[in-house]
């Protein structure tokens, strides 16, 4: 169990947590000069059985809230300190709102410096914090009255955290990706840099490979420390410190996170849940900027109502925070929000979605995803998207945005898709009525066209099923011609029983260009070219090979450029074969010398398997799709 302190500056929290544990908690000599906390402080209870219970300090000055927060997210319990002589004060109020918005519902008041007053004003005081938390998470926790200067109450106190902490069970995140929210990072002699932090969801171990993110950084675990003990193995509801190889301390800052690479990501835009605390004076409504806090993060941003249009005192609702620098956040973490001047706290809740889009972000459909995010498990929330997304799901993203490894197997109805860029699913609803729109929009095209053999499949797309992820368009295509509603002809889709047919000047024309068309080899034969050899007059030429490549029977890398079926097969198996010398990757030089063509030409050719679908353009490289039907015709 991890604790965290609250309350007011000079209300006794760090010299409870020294007479707790016997560690003082302020370590900077300016913290010691002073008699205050600046920065959190850390330490360790020990508990029956070899257990530990996990202290962390926080700073109670109105200017360091920001900190407070930083240790208050991914605590336990709270200790909500309020002195005898002072009675509750304003960060006593600020302190109890954010823990509150943070969602804690394992609380304990502690009275202090009862031995400054007479017992009459320290029982007044109790019931003076016992008052506060009425209609908070924190309603009806228990309240303990002590000195740590004469030991009064200091013994029960110390039952208490014993009892509670035998009572917590396994942490409700421990079956996640890990993820340590970094709140100190430092150089120890021998050891090298290390970071602590509150572990808040699933284990890690000595040699793991982590992300520290926002960022790109891949760093291995030298060896661990958690709750202040040597371990190989950490797990979350923990405080622990980390050992990195790869890395100097001042490339970390606080607010970074290290997690599994599977989960790693960052974000400008999320949205969220939002609670508007209920003593805040004014509503809440889009455009408002703020403070966001989130993990032992805090950066600023501004908010973007969802639903309702205005957030009243008390009242919940789905906001959009835009952010003005990246920060990781995962679905279900808390966030925070003060105000602009960072002097009060206004609002808490919950991630739903870090991925938020710019665009459509009210449309009733986003706001039916919003709302299916709000299951209580990952398996729900993703039948529950399945069940209203029109155009599918990124399953490796939404895995990652939910903080998970994998994400639990979805029905055995929806259509899936997978390649080297994610794992895809589309609802069987969705995939019934994509699957209609395609051929309805294909027979629409075989109406107004009915001298063409059909449209490209990218051009197909883009009439029918524009916002369909190009993968799950492929599973679709590819489902459709299986059941044999479409036949794939070269880059050409049709109905099975719709065809080009040739005029008999056409047929002649094809049979004698025929040899002069695989004479051409890799560098393709021109319209104009074939003309001028065959006495023929270009316009009816390049009618003749538009028509034969509407067939399926030539392919048209660009205008009037065309290459017969086995040639273009054998350019497909060298473009297979150099990517596979190069884990996929085919750039224009390695085929340019595999061809032997020009570097014009070459890249006109894989600018074509670009649009086809044997390969995607990735940058200054083109990566051959593993599941593109092109393969399995290469020559």
């Amino acid at each position: 169990m991890i604790v965290g302190t609250a309350g007011h500056i000079d209300h006794g929290k760090t010299t409870l947590v020294r007479a707790l544990t016997g560690v003082d908690t302020d370590r900077l000599p300016e913290e010691k000069a002073r008699g205050v906390s600046i920065e959190l402080g850390y330490a360790f209870m020990d508990a029956p059985g070899g257990g530990r219970i996990g202290f962390i300090d926080v700073p109670g000055h109105e200017r360091l809230v920001h900190t407070m927060l930083g240790g208050a997210t991914g605590i336990d319990h709270a200790l909500l300190l309020v002195a005898a002589d002072d009675g509750p004060m304003p960060q006593t109020h600020e302190h109890l709102a954010v823990l509150s918005l943070l969602g804690l519902t394992q609380g304990t008041v502690v009275v202090t410096k009862a031995d400054r007053v007479e017992p009459a004003r320290a029982q007044a005081v109790a019931a003076e914090a016992a008052a506060l938390l009425e209609g908070t998470p924190l309603t009806g926790s228990p309240v303990f009255t002590v000195s740590a200067t004469t030991g009064e109450g200091m013994a029960a106190l110390r039952a208490h955290l014993l009892a509670e902490a035998a009572s917590v069970g396994a942490h409700p995140a421990a079956d996640r990706a890990f993820r340590l929210a970094v709140d100190r990072a430092f150089t120890l002699g021998g050891v090298g840099t290390v970071v602590t932090g509150t572990v808040h969801a699933g284990a890690v171990a000595v040699g793991d490979e982590l992300r520290l993110v926002p960022g790109d950084r891949r760093l291995r675990v030298r060896s661990l420390h958690a709750q202040n003990q040597p371990v190989q193995r950490a797990e979350a509801g923990q405080r622990c410190a980390v050992a990195l190889a790869g890395i100097e301390k001042g490339e970390i800052e606080r607010g970074q996170w290290l997690v599994a690479p599977p989960v790693a990501l960052a974000t400008d835009r999320l949205d969220a849940t939002l609670t508007l605390w209920p003593h805040e004076a004014r509503a809440l409504r889009s455009g408002t900027p703020v403070h966001v806090h989130i993990g032992a993060l805090a950066t600023t941003g501004t908010v973007a109502m969802l639903s309702p249009e205005v957030l009243a005192p008390g009242a919940s609702g789905v906001v959009q925070i835009v952010l003005r620098s990246p920060l990781a956040a995962w679905h279900g973490d808390r966030v925070v929000l003060r105000d602009a001047a960072a002097s009060r706290t206004l609002a808490g809740g919950l991630v739903l979605d870090p991925f938020a889009p710019a665009r459509y972000r009210r449309a009733p459909a986003r706001l039916a995803e919003l709302a299916a995010l709000q299951a209580d498990d990952a398996g729900a929330r993703l039948q529950g998207l399945l069940a209203i997304a029109p155009n599918g799901l990124d399953l490796q993203r939404l895995a990652a945005a939910q903080g998970v490894a994998a994400l639990p197997a979805p029905p055995a109805d929806v259509l899936l898709q997978s390649d080297a860029q994610g794992h895809w699913a589309l609802g069987a609803l969705q995939a019934q009525a994509a699957g209609d729109r395609l051929l309805a929009v294909l027979d629409q095209f075989h109406a107004r066209h009915p001298d063409e053999l059909g449209p490209d499949a990218a051009r197909l797309r883009r009439l029918a099923l524009p916002r369909l992820p190009e993968p799950l368009w492929r599973a679709l295509l590819a489902r459709a011609q299986a059941d044999g509603d479409v036949a794939v002809r070269g880059a050409f889709v049709h109905r099975p029983a719709h065809g080009v047919r040739l005029s008999a000047t056409e047929e002649r024309i094809a049979q004698k260009l025929a040899p002069a068309l695989e004479a051409a080899g890799f560098e393709g034969a021109w319209v104009r070219d074939l003309a001028r050899d065959h006495g023929e007059g270009e316009p009816l030429m390049r009618v003749t090979l538009a028509r034969l490549a509407q067939r399926g029977e030539l392919h048209q890398v660009v205008k009037d450029l065309y290459y017969p079926v086995p040639t273009m097969r054998r350019l497909v198996g060298i473009a297979r074969d150099v990517g596979a010398q190069a884990a996929g990757e085919v750039t224009a030089a390695a085929f340019r010398d595999a061809t032997g063509l020009g570097r014009k030409r070459a890249i006109q050719i894989l600018e074509y398997f670009d649009r086809v679908g044997l390969l995607r353009r990735v940058g200054d490289v083109h990566r051959v799709r593993a599941d593109s039907a092109w393969l399995a015709e290469a020559a």
